[in-house]
């Protein structure tokens, strides 16, 4: 099965060696984003932005890729404090609705430029 490679000048640029997104059959499996902005490529400021920033990136590539959020299956969200977690919830909220995509929230110990807050996602395209 061939492989699609997703791009869009609506979300920050690859900032390493890695696709920001692909796309194999019906399925798109999204890369991690955090809360750059996609002009400046600077990481916006505070939690609550960032949280708004990552679901807009991931939001983009998912439209590049012929789809959008609600077709997100599965999502994990990677927070440097577990204790922004119910904000993500919140947050979240206002770009998914239900049925919501299968999700894990992990904590870690740093991310990619500082950032508070990273997701990726796994969609599939009917």
């Amino acid at each position: 099965m061939s492989r699609t490679i997703i791009a869009t000048a609506e979300a920050p640029q690859a900032i390493g060696t890695y696709s920001q997104a692909v796309r194999v059959g019906d399925t798109v499996y999204l890369s991690g984003q955090i809360g750059l902005d996609p002009a400046s490529m600077n990481l916006v400021d505070g939690i609550e932005a960032q949280i708004h920033q990552v679901f807009r990136n991931l939001e983009a590539v998912a439209r590049a890729a012929g789809g959008g959020l609600a077709d997100v299956v599965k999502l994990n969200v990677f927070l440097t404090d577990l204790g922004n977690f119910a904000k993500v919830n919140e947050i979240m909220a206002q770009y998914f609705s239900q049925p919501y995509p299968a999700r894990a929230a992990v904590g870690v110990a740093s991310l990619p430029r500082a950032a508070l807050v990273e997701a990726d996602a796994v969609m599939v395209l009917a």
